[in-house]
């Protein structure tokens, strides 16, 4: 399919994709708000903002949500001691964590949706030195108006799953000219450089780095916590977390840990879902559940009787990841392929994850031979998992450590980046 007929083809769906906003609006108000910034159709105070200060050169990074706007946190740090950074989101919760992240220490606004016409107002209007793209975010149009206007652009921290490949594969004739266009590609594995080249890339314009993700920015761990977090640690009772949660998945971690409280009743867990616009309904199904519940946003203090702690907040996950001992990582036991698992990691804890783990296969797959992650079929293995950690506290300390060091160990992807920025002359 050629670029052209994608943009035709985008064009139409326009209405349906304002009528999915509007829908997403009913549980996230924000999904109606800054509707402008996502067609480019007036002038902003970031892009005002932009054009008024051409001192320092301008860099624009976009990373789609939450996951991707933690993983670029090392490089905007690095980036801001020379330049201007703008980060762009989709979403409004990764609107919210580029706010709690950064503060005003960046520009951020909505990336436009992909038609050409937006895409060439947005990029005149801020004309940025360079363009980074985060992972998989591989936007056809964008991608050809930078080049048009001569901005060079990397795909930084470049993963493509097998899964993925297929699907670009089917669309070799749009895939090959756009992946050819792309001046740098700083690649996760080998197997992603591989999958990449395959579908058009250029093999002399991609350097494997590894991800970025093993740079995460962990918060000090003394950090002092508020009275309801503290209550928690104060408790002294055995503490699990399930983070980043699907759905469809809940269920299945609620069947799972009533059978952990069978051989210890005392266990609490900390259930952080995904999308704050599902923190009811999960907080509902705990309760069908039986299971005595307190959310983060009660804000009263953790009693005994309370079994199930509903972490309904965001930009609080790496706090959460502090209050336990064994991590479960979601999405992975629903067909979404498994959200961060470095998080947890870096900080030490012993990770478990579901089958499905595309998003982050070959750190999953590392993280599994260091002997710092533990993979299960279903919800009758995790619990299982849980159940044998949490009466080998030694075993789980040491499934941490383990973790952790691979970690330490692979932060080489950040240095690398830099030094294909530089060759853009960007300082």
């Amino acid at each position: 399919m050629p670029r052209s007929i994608y943009s035709f083809l985008l064009r139409l769906i326009v209405p349906a994709i304002l009528l999915r906003l509007m829908v997403r609006s009913f549980a996230n108000p924000a999904y109606r708000q800054r509707i402008s910034e996502r067609f480019a159709l007036k002038k902003t105070r970031i892009m005002a903002n932009i054009a008024g200060n051409n001192k320092q050169p301008l860099v624009m990074i976009h990373a789609v949500s939450v996951g991707e706007v933690m993983a670029v946190a090392p490089l905007v740090k690095e980036l801001l001691r020379h330049h201007r950074v703008l980060v762009t989101t989709m979403t409004p919760t990764g609107s919210d964590t580029v706010r709690s992240q950064f503060g005003e220490s960046v520009l951020h606004c909505y990336l436009p949706y992909d038609l050409p016409g937006a895409m060439g107002r947005f990029l005149n209007s801020i004309n940025p030195s360079l363009v980074i793209i985060m992972e998989t975010e591989l936007w056809p149009n964008l991608i050809h108006t930078s080049n048009k206007l001569n901005i060079p652009l990397v795909l930084a921290n470049a993963r493509m799953s097998e899964r993925s490949a297929r699907g670009y594969a089917r669309l070799h004739s749009l895939t090959a000219p756009m992946l050819r266009k792309i001046d740098h590609i700083a690649a996760q594995s080998e197997q992603d450089a591989r999958r990449l080249i395959g579908l058009g890339a250029g093999q002399r314009n991609i350097t494997i780095t590894g991800s970025l993700k093993f740079n995460q920015l962990i918060p000090d761990s003394k950090k002092p916590r508020d009275s309801f977090m503290q209550s928690v640690l104060d408790s002294g009772r055995p503490v699990i977390i399930a983070a980043s949660t699907r759905d469809g998945e809940e269920r299945k971690i609620l069947s799972a840990f009533k059978s952990v409280l069978l051989i210890f009743p005392d266990v609490l867990l900390v259930l952080v879902p995904r999308h704050l616009e599902r923190f009811d309904s999960v907080a509902e199904l705990a309760k069908k559940n039986q299971l005595k519940l307190l959310r983060r946003t009660d804000m009263k203090l953790l009693e005994n009787s309370h079994q199930v702690f509903l972490g309904d907040s965001m930009g609080e996950m790496m706090t959460y990841f502090s209050l336990a001992k064994i991590a479960f990582v979601g999405g992975s036991l629903v067909d979404t392929g498994c959200q961060n698992v470095l998080e947890p990691a870096a900080i030490g804890l012993p990770v478990i994850v579901g089958p499905s783990q595309f998003n982050f296969a070959s750190i999953c797959d590392q993280l599994e031979k260091a002997g710092g992650l533990r993979t299960v079929k279903d919800e009758a293995e995790l619990a299982r998992a849980w159940l044998e950690l949490l009466a080998d506290p030694d075993a789980a300390r040491g499934m941490g450590k383990r973790g952790a060091q691979l970690v330490s160990q692979n932060q080489l992807a950040l240095p690398k980046l830099m030094e294909i920025i530089t060759r853009f002359s960007l300082h």
